[in-house]
């Protein structure tokens, strides 16, 4: 995603990033999209203008903060799936460097066809922000709201999409435990067309994100909690994406006999395979 973010704006800016301590994957990735490496964090901060953060939702905080002590004071766009809660303490991290905040929730697969993706804004600068996106692939949407607001949006949307990905993944593995799933999956073709489906789908796309699609729940539930609604199913699909961490570096197409396998095996040690 992040990738599809900086090459959507490079058509009308320089953008330039940093590769010390990234993996080779990233830097190909980089280079493929005609960024400049400035190679540390500082050199980039001290070229720019404005500061584009797409990260999993765990490292965003940190990111922030080591942003702020290189002093940086342009524009700082955190557009990470979380809370608003945590959306707010990014935007003091960001403040105490100088930087203006603008809130941002990303929508959509990768942005590299127009008319997919899009980016949700808030806060003072969104206005300002939303015009490095002119033109491009991802449509920038200036909600005209308090920063918090893009990160709700984004977390109320994604709390069903990969939330309910997260509930028929674990449905189709209870159904495997007590021995009738080939029973549901029959029902779910008389009554509920195309949930079979979208489990399949679930498993073969959601499996090799799923490590970080479990911070990403921990923060839609504290959205919830937030708003005075229950938190415990997001909280329970964060357990169930911990346990498809071994996924991690699979590429899409992960089988769903392999995901339900995985999801039963709950001593399963994130980040290996059996």
């Amino acid at each position: 995603m992040g990738v599809t973010v900086g090459a959507a704006v490079r058509e009308s800016v320089r953008v330039v990033w940093a590769s010390g301590g990234r993996s080779r994957e990233t830097r190909a990735r980089a280079a493929g999209a005609g960024f400049e490496d400035l190679r540390t964090l500082a050199a980039v901060t001290a070229a720019a203008d404005a500061v584009l953060s797409v990260c999993p939702p765990h490292g965003a905080l940190a990111l922030a903060e080591a942003v702020a002590a290189t002093g940086f004071d342009g524009l700082y766009l955190d557009a990470n799936a979380v809370s608003p809660a945590t959306a707010l303490e990014i935007a003091e991290a960001a403040a105490a460097g100088g930087a203006r905040f603008v809130d941002g929730g990303i929508v959509g697969p990768p942005a590299i066809r127009s008319g997919t993706t899009r980016l949700y804004l808030s806060g003072d600068s969104a206005a300002e922000l939303a015009t490095l996106f002119e033109d491009s692939a991802l449509e920038a949407i200036d909600l005209d709201a308090a920063a918090g607001a893009a990160s709700a949006l984004k977390m109320c949307y994604a709390g069903f999409t990969k939330g309910s990905a997260a509930l028929l993944l674990s449905l189709r593995a209870a159904a495997s435990v007590y021995g009738v799933e080939e029973g549901l999956l029959g029902e779910w073709r008389r009554s509920q067309p195309g949930l079979e489906k979208r489990s399949v789908r679930a498993a073969a796309t959601a499996a090799p994100k799923a490590w970080r699609f479990a911070g990403e729940m921990q923060e839609i539930a504290s959205t919830l909690e937030a708003a005075g609604l229950p938190d415990g199913f997001h909280r329970a699909a964060a357990e169930a994406y911990v346990r498809l961490a071994g996924f991690r570096g699979e590429p899409e197409g992960v089988p769903v006999d392999e995901v339900v396998a995985a999801l039963l095996d709950g001593d399963r040690v994130a980040g290996q395979r059996d």
